[in-house]
């Protein structure tokens, strides 16, 4: 393997519980069909195929761990679970509905592997699934014009302290140009809204050398500018299983599910080139990590933003990746 291709070990190792940390990976695609994609995944994974639904196909590997194959479309995958479609619907209209709705995501709806949370040891072995379903002939979003795909990432907090969240969402927030332009973005991801930057009121709040608030004021400053999924670090999944009263007097949206991680929903999938992989957006998070554990660095760094921020023509003939490149990260 490539050097540069290897993944990058985080700063924090353990969780809360003083466990391995787990990272959850979530990559969209089309290419293959559902059958195809779950028997190419279970065979990478010395799995068994298991059906949740006409939609849906659990592997179930040989660590006893759950992975998920799916169509990623959530009214399709509701009526695929159902019995008897007949009973949603009247006659054979419930029937017609679910084979237009089929036929309209075949063509226009990516294809998802859930993994399950896993130990940061078992990291490659989705990057060793990557390379089996690039062969097999996966496609990502810059493949075609209409697609706008994505690989998310999903790492476990290394700890429930609000200094420690808070440095890693105000390094989150430095990077962001640099993340942005290393994922090079297609344009089909960018015209939809899944991935809108944080507001500009909330980014210089939060870079404020003094802002290092209580975990409840974290939680609150983020609802009030982020009420939405939409974010490239979406931070509401976690919140929810900090505080779940707090998030669901802002938003009772079903799709946001409790879990201990960040969100980082940012990276495209770009399966179908020979040199794509787990590495890139998984080592450029770990920027994230690094940055956020040397609080001189991430302090100085903050400053220094901010300062760019507040300068209309530093932001117009100025380059913040440069600079970030040049004297803020650990490359």
């Amino acid at each position: 393997m490539n050097p540069n291709q290897q993944l990058l070990d985080p700063p924090w190792q353990t969780n809360p519980q003083g466990q391995e940390r787990h990272i959850g990976v979530e990559i969209e695609m089309t290419g293959l069909t559902l059958d195809a994609l779950a028997q190419h995944t279970a065979h990478q994974l010395d799995g068994q195929i298991s059906t949740k639904g006409r939609y849906e196909r659990q592997i179930t590997d040989s660590h006893q761990s759950e992975w998920l194959i799916e169509l990623d479309f959530h009214l399709l995958k509701e009526m695929g679970r159902e019995e008897h479609v007949r009973d949603t619907f009247s006659g054979e209209v419930g029937k017609s509905v679910e084979e237009a709705l089929a036929w309209f995501a075949e063509n226009l709806v990516p294809l998802e592997v859930v993994s399950p949370p896993l130990p940061l040891s078992r990291l490659q072995e989705v990057e060793q699934l990557i390379a089996r379903l690039h062969q097999a002939g996966a496609k990502g979003s810059s493949d075609s014009l209409i697609n706008a795909f994505g690989l998310q990432l999903n790492p476990e907090i290394p700890d429930t302290d609000a200094r420690i969240l808070t440095s890693l969402i105000k390094a989150f927030l430095c990077l962001y140009e640099w993340l942005h332009a290393r994922a090079r973005i297609d344009l089909s991801r960018q015209v939809t809204s899944y991935i809108n930057p944080f507001p500009t009121s909330y980014v210089k709040k939060v870079l404020d050398q003094h802002y290092w608030p209580p975990l409840e004021q974290l939680i609150d400053d983020y609802l009030y500018d982020n009420p939405t999924r939409n974010r490239p670090l979406d931070c509401l999944p976690l919140f929810l299983h900090l505080d779940a009263p707090r998030v669901r007097k802002i938003t009772e949206d079903p799709l946001i599910k409790p879990r201990p991680t960040f969100h980082y929903r940012l990276p495209s999938s770009e399966i179908h080139r020979p040199d794509w992989g787990l590495y890139q957006a998984w080592n450029d998070w770990i920027q994230v990590e690094r940055l956020a554990a040397d609080t001189e660095r991430l302090d100085a760094c903050c400053q220094a933003y901010l300062k760019y921020l507040n300068k209309p023509l530093d932001r117009l003939i100025g380059n913040w990746t440069q600079e970030l490149e040049k004297r803020w990260l650990d490359l």
